[in-house]
């Protein structure tokens, strides 16, 4: 009697083998490899573009809560207008730049969509109310952060002590040695000041 055991495919894994061999089937794999490829590079440029055209200043000023209030302030300060003509744009100082670091913001930022539909700050005496609270959102993560986004474009290593007047290159000594972040002394440099006496009594409104 021939064992044609050897011989004979059996089990699962030969039962898939034989499937394969189809050319139907074959065909059927071969589109939806082909057509998940596509799907995704679709879906990647379309989420990327959305990204981009969200991450510019014009997007960002397009609800009237950002143009009245903030970004008028904002155009008061040397960030807005300096000697050098260098300006740094709202995404610059809150959105990060690396791609990992930016998808995360911008969910983050759905959360302040349901505000705008909510109205929470519509009103100028609203955000007032606000202020102090999305003013120690922003310092909050700043400082997890290492300011990452100020040393976009400001680094100690790249700062040349002698040539800053004697306040600024003292502090900044102080600041190297103690490993404080940027927001810790730079507070209110491009948005107004809330009331500080909630926080700290001793705080001027206004100082910097």
């Amino acid at each position: 009697m021939t064992d044609n055991s050897s011989t004979e495919c059996k089990g699962l894994l030969c039962g898939l083998w034989r499937a394969l061999r189809r050319p139907s089937l074959r065909y059927s794999l071969g589109t939806i490899v082909v057509v998940g490829f596509v799907a995704g590079i679709i879906f990647w440029g379309g989420f990327n573009t959305a990204m981009e055209m969200t991450n510019n200043e014009e997007f960002c000023i397009s609800c009237h809560e950002m143009e009245d209030y903030v970004f008028k302030e904002y155009q008061d300060t040397i960030h807005y207008a300096n000697r050098t003509g260098v300006r740094a744009t709202c995404p610059d100082c809150h959105v990060p730049k690396e791609w990992h670091h930016k998808v995360v913001r911008k969910i983050q930022a759905t959360n302040e969509l349901f505000h705008k539909v909510m109205g929470t700050i519509d009103t100028p005496d609203k955000f007032e109310a606000k202020r102090l609270e999305l003013a120690q959102n922003v310092w909050r993560a700043m400082k997890a952060t290492d300011s990452r986004e100020c040393r976009n474009c400001h680094d100690y290593d790249s700062m040349d002590f002698t040539a800053q007047g004697r306040r600024a290159m003292n502090r900044h000594s102080v600041g190297l040695e103690e490993g404080q972040t940027c927001i810790d002394c730079h507070k209110g440099i491009a948005h107004r000041l809330p009331d500080m006496h909630e926080v700290d009594p001793t705080i001027v409104v206004g100082q910097r």
